[in-house]
């Protein structure tokens, strides 16, 4: 019952953020100060339907919405940078029930102290996770993901160089991050690098899986944001982490990638089309291999990629 209310709410949750942005734009200052803010709000629809239509075909709708906001402080040697970026959709397919195919959430903030024009000593506080809970379809009755399973926390302590005003590069010899399985049947499993259960001979449960891991390493976070032609905005994030502690020390040569890459075109004041493309790769997130019937053989480490495009009613600040 929560997860429907969840999906009514998201799927109008474009109107009210239009009303509340409308309604900050209406009240803001036109004196500059240390504070600035961006936003962008948006959401997509998609419907097909069929009327004795001969080819065939299947009737679906679909929505996402997406927010999209940046607050920054500047003042003196001081900067606090935050970002963001929340994003649900809902699917509905002939003759099956609703089913998600977005979910995320993601939480940057960044606090520096200029030690130079171009150098800051800096502190990345990050957060991931996801809204719902998550399975991997046509089988909807296995839970693979769900809030904060898995959900990441980061603390990295840096140099940010910004050679460009719209290009950061950030480098941490010094960065902790925990990853968190607040679900005990995932936990057991080993789901997300946790350490997993351990069972007797008979199959009986002697230790519990961990429900979090402790990480600490080196990050790499690369940052572009740029609108490299009138109205079309491109906003690009490359995060490298190497786990230096890990039991196993062959794996401390592997590197964990995460890159997300967004193009938005402002078609006109309130039509937005996007482009989202997500590279991910954790080595201890196995991937499962399956034969020419569909039944699972196995696991393995490879790529992970998600691409979207989507058009729709949009709102920026």
């Amino acid at each position: 019952m929560a997860t429907h209310y969840l999906r009514c709410f998201l799927i109008v949750l474009f109107p009210v953020f239009f009303l509340v942005g409308n309604s900050i734009a209406d009240n803001q200052q036109e004196e500059e100060g240390p504070w600035s803010y961006r936003g962008l709000f948006s959401q997509q629809l998609n419907q097909i339907s069929f009327t004795n239509w001969a080819r065939g075909g299947e009737e679906s709708f679909a929505s996402t919405s997406l927010v999209n906001l940046d607050l920054d402080y500047e003042k003196e040697r001081i900067q606090w940078e935050s970002r963001l970026k929340m994003a649900y959709g809902v699917i509905k397919l002939e003759n099956l029930p609703w089913r998600k195919n977005e979910d995320f959430m993601h939480l940057t903030s960044k606090l520096g102290r200029k030690i130079s024009p171009k150098f800051n000593t800096t502190v990345l506080s990050e957060f991931r996770s996801q809204f719902d809970k998550g399975f991997k379809y046509p089988n909807d009755s296995v839970v693979v993901s769900r809030f904060m399973a898995p959900g990441y926390l980061q603390l990295s302590l840096g140099i940010d160089y910004k050679p460009l005003d719209y290009l950061s590069i950030f480098f941490s010899p010094a960065s902790g991050r925990l990853i968190f399985v607040r679900d005990q049947r995932l936990a057991n499993e080993g789901a997300y690098g946790v350490r997993p259960a351990e069972y007797d001979q008979e199959g009986n449960l002697i230790r519990v899986g961990e429900t979090r891991r402790a990480e600490f390493g080196t990050l790499l976070n690369i940052r572009l944001q740029k609108e490299v032609l009138e109205n079309v905005q491109i906003d690009s994030r490359l995060s490298l982490f190497n786990d230096l502690t890990d039991e196993n020390r062959s794996n401390r040569k592997n590197t964990d990638l995460d890159w997300e890459t967004g193009i938005n075109v402002k078609l006109s004041q309130y039509i937005t089309a996007s482009v989202l493309v997500h590279m991910i790769y954790e080595h201890d997130t196995p991937i499962p291999v399956y034969d020419e019937d569909g039944m699972e053989i196995g696991t393995t480490r490879k790529i992970q990629l998600k691409q979207m495009f989507g058009l729709g009613l949009s709102y920026s600040l």
